[in-house]
């Protein structure tokens, strides 16, 4: 729990008039967007800055002697030193910019697991993780000849760590796991995760695409080797994010990419690549948006993750509790540490059917497996609907929701 000093009373009205895109009608109805867990809405400063930059100094970066150039290099290079306070990396060049979670994820699994995995060697994911999380390590799997092995999930939704325990052994060569879930919002407990798997030498990567902007992270106290994030997960653009690795971790990789910055000295008989990070960043990286990227995580910062974090476990607990009164409603996934995520369905109406009658209240949800189908096998399910609120989100709009769902059983379920 933060403590209570670092807690203030957030303005929310003032804080939604931060985010022009609330403030719109939706099949005739205020807007409601509770498909935050998807990507969240952004601020007038990070929208300002894509616009600043292509306005006013739009340049590629690095190489450039000219004005433009230096300036943009400048805030492009701020934005990772930003990112090394913001997750306590110990040295900025363990921040690699990446197009996002995913891409961090495949990254390592394409560079770490061509270096460090062999025939039978394993790797240690879970069943809470999303495709993004799965599917990188099955490639690298395929063409190394390792193996993969998962950890099982409680009827809570919480991940059996008897049975994690169980599946380390010395030909465990690398663990990845979501700090939270995306389907679920399970906050999973990664500091004991990690613990464990270095106790019988495996590297550890966490994908923190739900945790960034909910829970404070320090790689340096966690000890995980890898921390991949989202920027437009943490109200900043899409399609760009970050990869944070351990030092001597990342200079013992081979390059992911090959191209632009990553290169020190090419000729026909051989390639010297460029050091950590750049080795890792080829071509023309997407300047603008990583710019406007440390905009977003100031926001946070100044808004107070700690406030963020108190608001939206408010508005998780007051959803709870006004969605259970809806008849046949069933929380799917009900741990007692979770991000401000609620997955649910209601007997006997199917989740896209649900969407669509919100959709036209103007609430915008989530339907679907979430790229979690493994999960969603597990509960025997097809899918869920899910509601995901972040800061700018109130209980008026909750209840708004409530009616909403009222009506929907009542229609579908007369």
């Amino acid at each position: 729990m933060p403590s209570t000093s670092s807690i203030k009373t957030l303005d929310i009205s003032k804080i939604r008039e931060e985010f022009p895109v609330l403030h719109q009608e939706v099949n005739g109805k205020p807007l409601i967007y509770f498909d935050n867990a998807a990507t969240n809405q952004k601020p007038k400063v990070v929208i300002n800055a894509l616009a600043d930059y292509y306005k006013g100094y739009n340049a590629n970066i690095h190489r450039g002697i000219h004005t433009l150039a230096e300036k943009a290099t400048k805030a492009f290079e701020e934005t990772r030193h930003y990112l090394k306070g913001f997750l306590n990396a110990k040295e900025v060049e363990e921040i690699i910019f990446t197009k996002g979670t995913s891409e961090g994820i495949n990254l390592v699994a394409s560079s770490f697991g061509r270096k460090f995995l062999n025939e039978g060697d394993e790797i240690v994911i879970s069943g809470l993780e999303h495709h993004s999380n799965i599917v990188p390590w099955q490639l690298i799997a395929e063409e190394r000849g390792a193996i993969i092995k998962a950890i099982n999930v409680l009827d809570n939704g919480t991940l059996d760590m008897d049975h994690y325990k169980s599946l380390l052994s010395n030909k465990t060569k690398i663990v990845a796991v979501n700090h939270a879930s995306n389907s679920l919002g399970t906050i999973n407990p990664v500091k004991e995760i990690i613990q464990e798997a270095h106790n019988v030498g495996a590297k550890v990567l966490i994908d923190g695409a739900q945790a960034t902007a909910h829970l404070n992270i320090d790689v340096q106290d966690l000890d995980c080797d890898f921390y991949a994030i989202s920027a437009h997960k943490c109200y900043g653009p899409t399609g760009t994010g970050a990869l944070y690795g351990k030092r001597e971790l990342l200079e013992a990789m081979p390059p992911y990419q090959g191209g632009g910055e990553m290169i020190k000295e090419v000729s026909f008989e051989k390639t010297t690549y460029n050091d950590v990070p750049y080795k890792f960043e080829a071509g023309t990286p997407n300047i603008a948006d990583v710019i406007a990227f440390k905009k977003a995580l100031e926001f946070i910062d100044e808004t107070g993750k700690e406030s963020i974090a108190v608001h939206e476990e408010e508005l998780l607990q007051y959803a709870r509790q006004k969605f259970l009164t809806i008849p046949g409603l069933r929380i799917v996934g009900d741990s007692d540490h979770k991000v401000s995520v609620l997955s649910f369905l209601i007997e006997g109406i199917h989740p896209f059917d649900i969407g669509q009658m919100l959709d036209a209240g103007g609430i915008a949800v989530r339907t679907g497996h979430h790229c979690t189908q493994p999960l969603m096998d597990h509960f025997g399910i097809e899918g869920t609907v899910r509601a995901s609120f972040s800061v700018y989100n109130t209980k008026e709009e909750i209840d708004r929701m409530t009616e909403a769902l009222q009506r929907v059983v009542k229609f579908l379920k007369p």
